[in-house]
């Protein structure tokens, strides 16, 4: 790129986050230019409509229904934020083969593409920047790939998904049954029409496996990550939640031990004392340990316009400032300080507390029938809670237990549900100690 030439960019997409960009580079336009030293140039925008109206000041010429004429044009950096992998996989890797850097959001391409994508950006010695595509406004995969490369991680926690949180917020501290919180989701632009994505755990997997891949030096496939969604989560269980001095956050957890990484997105106890109990609503947060730093908590907005805009903004000026480096962060299998590493395994044995919600005949005996199986099955109990029921035999029996792999839980609750007592199992539920 020639000295001060404006930096000219090719943007797949006009939606809002696209929109937060543009704004952006707009009412920041001053900030941006002491940063770099140059201009930002909008050559060609890809959309679908070219009639619609939008809240972002940019000429109509630039915009075309067709992307050959952002892919090949007068470009230097692609912006892909059309969303989905279809056709946007096929856009990014036509644009790293015109030897275009490429700036995107899309968690889905990344987490599923994403080494293919890094290879090929290297090999054409170009950039992938992705950080608007894990955590929205929050500057993690820059942080921690820069700012604490000299760290070895030994777990990342977050709260990756807003729509999630602001469910789980609104049922703790108003009340609201699972379907009041998403329909208040909904009505508040939130969640989608479809909230299955989220409310499933799908997004806040494709996010994990693209944090835990740069925290922990390999590649993390999706299909690694075993998954939960909140859709089983009741009043009841948030009730007993907020009894035992916890609250229910759909956490995202990769945790390494020695030679292990243990993976998952799962609903989880959250002690209220911990810093990620206290995120609420839309915000996302991070808990990051490192052998070096410490303990480490980024909280911010994780989507919306403005936030996720900001994020593509930051990564477009680190294109600009760097263009003429070689192509970094982008090879695959490296950790945050470049070390090679490729030799953990997926364990995902389980090993944490877990609640457990069930629903049994009120008679003599009951407690210790189950509480023998729990043994038997190498389960040791950590508390109990019975409560009685107005006008029915039946009585929740509410367990909390001490360390156990997964694979003993469920081997003692097959077992316990066949007693002719217990009448249901409502909930299972992990402890997150954070250890």
């Amino acid at each position: 790129m020639e000295s001060l030439r404006p930096a000219k960019l090719g943007i797949l997409g006009m939606g809002t986050v696209a929109s937060g960009l543009i704004n952006i580079m707009d009412f920041n336009k001053d900030k941006v230019h002491a940063a770099i030293k140059r201009d930002l140039t909008v050559t060609k925008v890809l959309v679908k409509n070219l009639d619609k109206k939008r809240n972002v000041s940019l000429p109509k010429e630039v915009y075309t229904q067709d992307v050959n004429e952002v892919l090949n044009g007068d470009t230097d950096i692609i912006i892909e934020l059309i969303g989905g992998i279809h056709p946007a996989y096929e856009y990014i890797k036509a644009a790293l083969n015109n030897k275009k850097h490429v700036v995107t959001a899309n968690k889905a391409v990344i987490a599923t593409h994403g080494e293919e994508l890094k290879m090929l950006a290297e090999k054409n010695n170009v950039k992938l920047m992705y950080e608007a595509s894990v955590g929205g406004g929050i500057p993690i995969l820059n942080t921690i790939r820069d700012n604490l490369c000299a760290n070895e991680f030994e777990s990342v926690f977050g709260i990756l998904n807003g729509t999630t949180n602001y469910i789980l917020t609104q049922m703790t501290e108003n009340g609201l049954d699972y379907g009041q919180a998403v329909k208040e989701a909904q009505k508040l632009g939130f969640a989608e029409a479809d909230p299955s994505s989220d409310v499933d755990g799908d997004d806040a997997a494709f996010k994990l496996s693209i944090l835990s891949s740069l925290a922990f030096g390999q590649r993390i496939h999706v299909s690694d990550i075993p998954k939960e969604g909140i859709t089983k989560i009741s009043k009841e269980d948030i009730e007993y939640a907020k009894e035992l001095g916890y609250n229910i956050k759909l956490l995202a957890a990769g945790i390494k031990k020695e030679n292990e990484i243990e993976l998952s997105v799962h609903p989880a106890f959250i002690p209220a004392s911990h810093p990620l109990s206290t995120v609420k609503n839309e915000f996302n947060a991070v808990y990051l340990k490192g052998n070096a730093v410490g303990e480490l908590l980024l909280y911010g907005k994780g989507a919306g316009s403005l936030p996720t805009g900001s994020a593509v903004l930051d990564d477009i000026i680190h294109i600009v400032k760097n263009a003429d480096s070689s192509a970094d962060g982008n090879t695959a299998g490296k950790a945050a300080g470049g070390k090679i590493k490729n030799n953990l395994v997926v364990s995902n044995k389980g090993f944490k507390q877990y609640y457990i919600n069930m629903e049994v005949i009120d008679k003599p005996g009951v407690l210790g029938s189950i509480a023998s199986i729990f043994g038997k099955n190498k389960v040791s109990l950590a508390s109990v809670v019975q409560r009685q029921k107005n006008g029915d035999d039946t009585v929740p029996l509410v367990f909390i237990t001490h360390e156990a792999e997964r694979k003993n839980i469920d081997a003692a609750l097959k077992e316990i549900k066949d007693f002719e007592f217990v009448t249901g199992l409502a909930s299972i539920i992990i402890v997150e100690n954070f250890k």
